[in-house]
């Protein structure tokens, strides 16, 4: 064997790997959420889980549960990449440790706690649920959006300066390109978080999937638990995986 045939498939793997990846994920979700049905099936179902277990309220608790992620996600890049933008700036020195502790504070107070106190605020329902959500899921989208755009080569930059693009030009057009394998790494982690930090929601009567988790167990019964805990678990890993898609369709090429 010569060596460019080694290398080839050394370079090769990865893909496979990544390939066998993509399609093992979405294979394992279809099976898990099949042996669900099939155990529900089985069970001699009262009146209080037929409820809790009937297809539509199924299908609304994913849609609220969904509905909070997907807003939640949309806050946090909306704060996020600009925060990281602001704190990666060699100028901004001075603000960089506020921007971060801000950050930080989101995931040092725990999430079930900062709800109770936005309740305060703001009363329960949905806006009370996206506070807890967007506060705890800030801080990996900020923190990957200044490390991707700290690593991008000085070079890379003078020589668009050089082309003569004005800073904002090579902000969008070079750094944030650069950066986005490094941002979408974060996004993919807040989302993830989001997604089981969301069950909560169910205290402050957002709705979702932590009301099938939360009524199991005041009610014992396993059964809605169970539902919801791997609903739950399936739309996470299903998130994931998307996550890794958009990385591999967005990242620059060469990268």
């Amino acid at each position: 064997m010569t060596a460019d045939t080694i290398a080839v498939g050394r370079a090769g793997a990865p893909v496979r790997t990544s390939g066998l990846r993509h399609v093992l994920t979405p294979a394992a979700i279809v099976v898990a959420l099949a042996a669900l049905y099939a155990w529900v099936s089985t069970l001699e179902l009262d009146s209080i889980e037929r409820r809790s277990l009937n297809r539509d309220v199924i299908i609304a608790k994913v849609i609220e549960h969904l509905q909070m992620t997907v807003a939640a996600t949309a806050l946090v890049v909306a704060i996020a990449v600009p925060l990281g933008i602001v704190a990666s700036r060699a100028r901004n020195r001075f603000i960089t440790p506020v921007i971060l502790t801000a950050g930080n504070l989101g995931q040092a107070v725990p999430c079930i706690g900062l709800l109770v106190l936005a309740t305060f605020v703001l009363g329960v329902g949905f806006q009370t649920a996206l506070v807890g959500l967007v506060a705890y899921a800030v801080l990996p989208v900020l923190r990957n959006t200044m490390v991707g755009l700290q690593q991008i080569d000085p070079a890379l930059i003078e020589s668009a300066r050089g082309m003569g693009m004005t800073k904002g030009q090579v902000l969008r057009r070079v750094e944030l390109k650069l950066a986005v394998p490094a941002i979408l790494a974060g996004l993919r982690t807040a989302l993830v978080l989001t997604v089981g930090v969301a069950t909560l929601g169910a205290f402050v009567a957002a709705g979702g999937l932590g009301e099938l988790i939360i009524n199991g167990l005041k009610l014992n019964r396993m059964p809605v638990t169970i539902v919801g805990g791997v609903l739950t678990a399936c739309i996470a890993f299903f998130i994931d995986w998307l996550g890794g898609l958009a990385e591999n369709l967005l990242k620059p090429r060469g990268m």
